[in-house]
């Protein structure tokens, strides 16, 4: 676009020869003095990092080396990125905030990039949690846009510590676009409100942690676990009487399954329908959809799920609409996820058959 030509204007007075030289020359020295000095601490901090302790090369960025006294930078070694479940965590993490973001039209990328500065951060807590945050909605100012994560981690921190969960991250690590401390915060928000995605589990990575000691940077390796177990991550609040058998009565248990199969068969076997395994023959959702049924005495109409499920979505949608007709039935909510059902997790089948074994074992 061609701009209006401008007016010539006064000229500056123009300086003496020896000032305008010793100025330039002042200038240079210091620039010059301010580059060395930033190439110093930037071989400093290559050189700790690739002492003969270290298991690989990494890649040092300008900024990572610019630390106050006693500050620490942690990176993730590179080789870890390159794990194929390191992968898939932070691809499911990605496409699980896109989902719960499709309708705010926001789409992220790479978490570093695009959670940093709060704005993502603020409207999934917002989705998951059906609340309001009270902050600037676009802010371009560093102080801005720590005040902003502050006032998001801070919610996230009400909601998270009652339970228990370890807080593995604050506003200078997200905002300084940590990694680790990204994951930390999804993977607790994605357990703690029971996200309907399928973590992989025992994600651990090499970190390397630099730290600046009277001038010095010193490097140090540690492994950070990212994500244990399911059962871990999603019930390690919620342990129940199947926790107990599980991990301590595993005869007592044969006979609950024992009894449960007997309890299933008696009512599907009207349909000609009989239970062996329970852990796979509920997996699909058909055999809970019929059984809900038949213990409550109506016709489920075919249209409502998949009789042969194919994928694993039409798996969930079966057992989901389960768990609905449980709820229409005065059942509590099941503690137990859909996705926890289709993927052949035992004792969260067991959890659902005996609530309904609990209210319905004398129906006939």
């Amino acid at each position: 676009m061609s701009s209006a030509p401008r007016s010539p204007g006064p000229r500056p007075p123009r300086m003496k020869k020896d000032e305008s030289f010793l100025g330039k020359l002042g200038g240079t020295l210091a620039r010059k003095k301010k580059a060395r000095e930033v190439s110093d601490l930037q071989e400093e901090g290559k050189n700790a990092i690739n002492s003969p302790m270290a298991p690989a090369l990494v890649d040092i960025q300008p900024e990572d080396t610019l630390l106050e006294e006693n500050e620490e930078r942690r990176m993730i070694d590179p080789t870890s990125k390159e794990d194929p479940k390191f992968k898939e965590l932070v691809k499911v993490l990605i496409d699980w905030i896109n989902e719960v973001l499709v309708e705010e039209r926001i789409i992220v990328k790479q978490l570093e990039e695009d959670l940093y500065d709060g704005q993502v951060l603020q409207k999934l807590l917002e989705k998951l949690a059906h609340c309001k945050l009270h902050v600037a909605e676009v802010t371009q100012s560093e102080i801005g846009q720590k005040q902003k994560l502050q006032t998001v981690l801070d919610a996230v921190q009400e909601l998270l510590r009652p339970h228990g969960w370890p807080l593995q991250w604050n506003v200078d690590s997200i905002h300084g676009k940590s990694l680790v401390a990204i994951l930390h915060l999804l993977v607790s928000l994605a357990a703690h409100f029971r996200a309907p995605i399928r973590l992989p589990e025992h994600v651990s990575v090499q970190v390397v942690v630099v730290r600046k000691r009277e001038g010095l940077l010193h490097s140090s390796h540690i492994t950070e676990e990212l994500t244990t177990t399911t059962e871990m991550m999603v019930g390690r609040f919620e342990r129940d009487a199947f926790d107990t058998l599980f991990d301590h009565a595993p005869d007592k248990l044969n006979l609950v399954k024992k009894s449960l199969i007997t309890f299933v068969n008696t009512h599907l076997n009207k349909l000609n329908l009989e239970v062996t395994d329970l852990e796979t023959q509920f997996a699909d959702g058909v055999y809970l959809v019929l059984l809900m049924g038949l213990l409550e005495d109506y016709f489920v109409p075919l249209h409502n799920f998949y009789l042969t499920p194919e994928s694993f979505d039409q798996k969930v949608h079966n057992v989901a609409f389960a768990f609905e007709l449980m709820l229409d039935g005065g059942l509590a909510k099941p503690k137990a996820r859909p996705e926890d059902v289709v993927n052949l997790d035992l004792k969260s089948t067991l959890r659902v058959l005996y609530n309904l074994f609990t209210k319905y074992k004398n129906v006939e």
